[in-house]
């Protein structure tokens, strides 16, 4: 009896240790996500109809951005609107099917799956004069690498070391191994 609550234990305990191995190993390897970001369309123009020379100002405001899952679009307006529509309204500057709409003057819009999203301005030939917008979101944000704390000096004084993910392999496995040696140490 006494044996097999000794091998329970140590199951137990193994099974804690993989999953402490397993939150180690997937926080260094890469697998969160980066923060949201808010973008202002049009930056400091918001959302207006553009001049007659500047038709391609939100095409080009989204060129210059990236987008991910999770981000959310700001549109700031006077007098206007703002309408969520499909492809062939989004290219026809047809407002009858509008899967959302806006009219506050301050409206924000979730930016919730992969893929593109199309708005125009719900005032008459705004639209056509190129106040509409193609937003592609591309998935979840990927975790930005953080520059080393410290200064490194110059290659010449450097020796070749492992790989920079090899580090984090080495520890959690001399984690566990300390970890299993204590339990074979303590079990009588």
């Amino acid at each position: 009896m006494k044996q097999t609550k000794m091998w329970s234990s140590l199951l137990s305990f193994h099974g804690t240790c993989v999953l402490l191995l397993l939150t180690l190993v997937s926080t260094n390897d890469g697998f969160g996500v980066e923060a949201v970001k808010d973008f202002k369309v049009g930056d400091e123009f918001g959302w207006q109809e553009p001049g007659h020379n500047n038709t391609a100002m939100y095409s080009q405001w989204a060129t210059r951005n990236r987008f991910h899952v999770g981000d959310s679009l700001a549109f700031e307006y006077k007098n206007d609107s703002v309408l969520e529509v499909d492809k062939w309204g989004y290219y026809h500057c047809n407002s009858s099917n509008a899967t959302v709409a806006f009219n506050n003057g301050k409206s924000v819009f979730k930016l919730d799956r992969p893929g593109p999203f199309y708005f125009i301005s719900g005032t008459p030939d705004h639209c056509k004069n190129g106040q509409r917008l193609l937003v592609e979101v591309m998935g979840l944000h990927p975790i930005s690498q953080s520059p080393p704390a410290i200064a490194v000096p110059p290659d010449s004084y450097l020796a070749p070391g492992p790989l920079p993910s090899s580090g984090s392999l080495v520890s959690v496995t001399l984690l566990y191994s300390v970890l299993m040696s204590l339990v074979i140490v303590t079990i009588p």
